[in-house]
């Protein structure tokens, strides 16, 4: 697999425990991701794999169905075989949060490398995530994109797919693309399957999160020890707490935020531990930046809380991040690694796993047919 705007590496821990259910290795010849602290810790976790701190647009430069760039050039000669490939391109352009450079953004086009990556490294399957609201994207990269890969050969299919069903404790929904240039492998049904799954478990905040309330914290950037709150919003957590509510009054919010018909309900409120959180972003260390308070305790959320609220096992270490707002930020910008587990559960048939092939592939083959194996 290769992964661009690979982040921490949800996507890649996603695949790899697909791999390991089905008794299959992982080969990640190439990773992606323009900060050097993500990477640190793709790294970590993931030492077997060749991860590069750079840009996407940097590696694969090219328009859209042009002839490829010499990089290019030398990338399809040096990646051959690859199976799928991941990525989850910058969504804050996307995003209903961001209020300035929203549905018009310059990064809302990296969208599109995706396109013209498959292109290059011709893998049997392409997985792109992004906020749900990608599609509003007044370029209409999502558009775009699709019809590139459909030029290639490729199926496509879109679906918006909400994490909570597939076991991660957080109500977050996310844009996914799925193409497959493998004959009977089809994306559209694999992604309506998971788009409709209803969950058998109970993934809820308790069952998250529920044995972490007093850990210890070993981890000298505080992984384990939340930010420290404002005098103001002290305040409004004792509240919270003294009067067992949930949200806070608007004579006790900032005047900004006091107005009846705002939309900022959820802004300084208190979670609640028999329901999924609301999505994980990179603020989630400060209850001004949503429902971030902890249900038992006068704190927002811990960076281990909130990892494990992503779906992050606590065998995924963050010990090389040395900044609080680093690991803030990579947690927050995370996939959770159960869109991928999932997604990749159905795929596996149209992988290559015959060990001939596969050292063949390895070795350099001719990829410009789909490789195809029965698991």
């Amino acid at each position: 697999m290769v992964d661009l705007f690979a982040g921490c590496g949800g996507l890649t821990l996603g695949v790899h425990q697909a791999a390991i259910a089905a008794g299959l290795r992982v080969v990640v010849p190439l990773a992606i991701d323009l900060e050097e602290s993500a990477t640190a810790v793709y790294t970590a976790n993931f030492p077997y794999a060749n991860v590069v701190t750079g840009s996407v647009e940097a590696y694969f430069d090219g328009a859209l169905g042009s002839s490829l760039s010499s990089t290019e050039q030398i990338l399809r000669t040096e990646h051959k075989g690859v199976h799928l490939l991941v990525g989850g391109p910058p969504c804050q352009g996307h995003s209903n949060l961001n209020n300035r450079t929203r549905r018009k953004d310059p990064k809302n086009e990296l969208y599109a490398r995706m396109g013209r990556a498959a292109e290059v490294l011709r893998p049997n399957f392409v997985l792109v995530e992004n906020v749900p609201t990608v599609r509003l994207d007044t370029d209409q990269v999502v558009r775009r994109t699709i019809e590139h890969l459909v030029s290639l050969g490729y199926e496509v299919a879109t679906e918006t797919i909400a994490l909570h069903t597939l076991g991660v404790a957080q109500t977050r929904r996310r844009h996914v693309l799925l193409a497959s240039r493998v004959p009977d492998v089809h994306p559209g049904p694999i992604l309506e399957a998971l788009a409709s799954k209803k969950s058998a478990r109970k993934h809820d905040l308790r069952w998250a999160i529920g044995d972490l309330i007093d850990e210890p914290d070993l981890n000298p950037i505080g992984y384990d020890v939340a930010a420290v709150p404002t005098s103001e919003n002290a305040s409004r957590m004792a509240y919270l707490l003294e009067k067992d509510v949930y949200d806070l009054p608007n004579d006790l919010r900032p005047a900004c935020h006091q107005n009846e018909e705002h939309s900022y309900k959820s802004m300084y409120g208190r979670l609640r531990w028999d329901e999924p959180a609301q999505t994980i972003t990179s603020g989630f260390g400060s209850i001004g930046q949503g429902r971030y308070m902890h249900p038992d305790r006068p704190r927002a959320l811990t960076g281990h809380e909130a990892a494990r609220i992503q779906g992050f096992p606590d065998y995924f270490t963050f010990a090389d991040v040395s900044r609080r707002t680093d690991i803030a930020t990579m947690i927050g910008n995370a996939v959770p690694p159960a869109l991928t587990r999932e997604i990749v559960a159905y795929l596996l048939p149209g992988f290559t796993i015959d060990t001939d092939a596969l050292r063949t592939d390895l070795l350099g083959a001719d990829n410009s047919e789909p490789t195809r194996a029965t698991v």
